[in-house]
């Protein structure tokens, strides 16, 4: 068998846009370990993502953000040609608003409620749908087929971030309220008080987790599946065509 480079259906070679979004999908990662360092005073238990933009390091926030977006959009890009399904196409749309939402994200900090709360709607929201539309309706019988699994299970492992944040959240809140004698503080305390549920912080940290590895996942997938198998009897008729001799015709040795 004889492997060749694998060609979408203009005959082009493969754009480098999933070589893109891996490589930003790690940036994202790096980005946010790199806030974790540089900002303790952000307890991670509690404190969002997003509060980052509140210290010292909130150009390293909106390069986080701005990463994540663009990677997001490569993928799309680089799955484009994969998705011709219905299903695919609306899994793509989706993950295209997703990407809006994280490079938004890098503009409109926390500070600047309705922006930044469309652009967490969007960014947060949009992507589990996407991330399930789009493994679910990628093809069994290609070099997907093997992959299916691994980027269903991701995107449930987006959901469940999703999921934790909003249950964590809930909870807090309530919490937070009782401690206060049944109202929430006018402006965000500077600590929680004793017995407040605290994991908020890691849900939100597990979205950004879970999106970019499934990203991350996809991405590369698509990128290492730019090979594929050529039968031998293609290459037959290829040499045929170059000789002008049939393989049946070709003289023994």
């Amino acid at each position: 068998m004889t492997y060749r480079p694998h060609e979408d259906a203009a005959g082009r070679p493969p754009s480098a846009a999933a070589t893109l979004a891996v490589v930003l999908t790690g940036a994202t990662l790096v980005s946010l370990a790199a806030l974790h360092v540089l900002s303790p005073e952000f307890d991670p238990s509690w404190r969002m993502v997003s509060e980052y933009a509140l210290g010292r390091n909130g150009l390293l926030l909106s390069v986080m953000f701005a990463c994540w977006g663009i990677s997001t959009w490569a993928l799309v890009v680089a799955l484009w040609p994969e998705l011709t399904t219905r299903r695919g196409r609306i899994g793509l749309a989706f993950l295209v608003l997703a990407g809006i939402g994280e490079a938004m994200a890098s503009i409109f900090d926390i500070t600047q409620d309705v922006p930044h709360g469309i652009a967490g709607l969007l960014g947060i929201g949009c992507f589990p749908i996407a991330a399930l539309l789009i493994s679910a309706a990628l093809p069994r019988d290609t070099h997907w087929g093997p992959a299916r699994r691994p980027l269903i299970a991701l995107a449930g492992l987006s959901w469940l971030g999703l999921a934790s944040l909003v249950a964590t959240l809930v909870v807090m809140t309530a919490q937070v309220a009782q401690a206060y004698g049944g109202h929430l503080p006018s402006a965000a305390p500077a600590s929680l008080p004793p017995g407040v549920l605290r994991l908020d912080g890691w849900a939100d940290r597990l979205i950004v987790v879970a999106n970019c590895l499934w990203v991350a996942a996809a991405a590369w997938r698509a990128r290492v599946s730019r090979t594929r198998v050529v039968e031998p009897s293609r290459v037959l008729r290829r040499d045929e065509g170059r000789t002008g001799i049939s393989p049946v015709e070709q003289p023994q040795s």
